[in-house]
């Protein structure tokens, strides 16, 4: 993965929250240098730090991954549908897969 790509997705994911780098910073115990570092492509993180901003970020550790790698995108997307179906009650999951069946049938 280009160093400068990821670092644009992870400025761009903090500037959707709406968190300045400093912001970023306090939160993961880091220095604003540090996330100005990976926001250029100097720096990448490390894994300790890519899980506590996902969760900052209010989303999966995949769902990030899969943002800031593409060959990971697939599968990304995959525990993101599995993660929101399971929040569905059974009543609404049948409705889903009817309508799941209906739009394969169509292609």
């Amino acid at each position: 993965m280009r160093e400068d790509l990821y670092g644009e997705q992870v400025k761009e994911l903090r500037l959707k929250m709406g968190m300045t780098q400093s912001e970023v910073a306090q939160a993961l115990d880091v220095t604003p240098g540090y996330i100005s570092n990976v926001e250029n492509g100097r720096t990448a993180m490390s894994l300790r730090i890519l899980i506590y901003y996902a969760k900052l970020m209010g989303i999966s550790l995949d769902s990030l991954v899969g943002q800031l790698e593409p060959e990971y995108q697939a599968t990304a997307i995959d525990r993101d549908i599995l993660n929101e179906i399971s929040k569905l009650d059974d009543a609404a999951k049948k409705k889903l897969l009817q309508t799941l069946k209906i739009w394969n049938d169509n292609e």
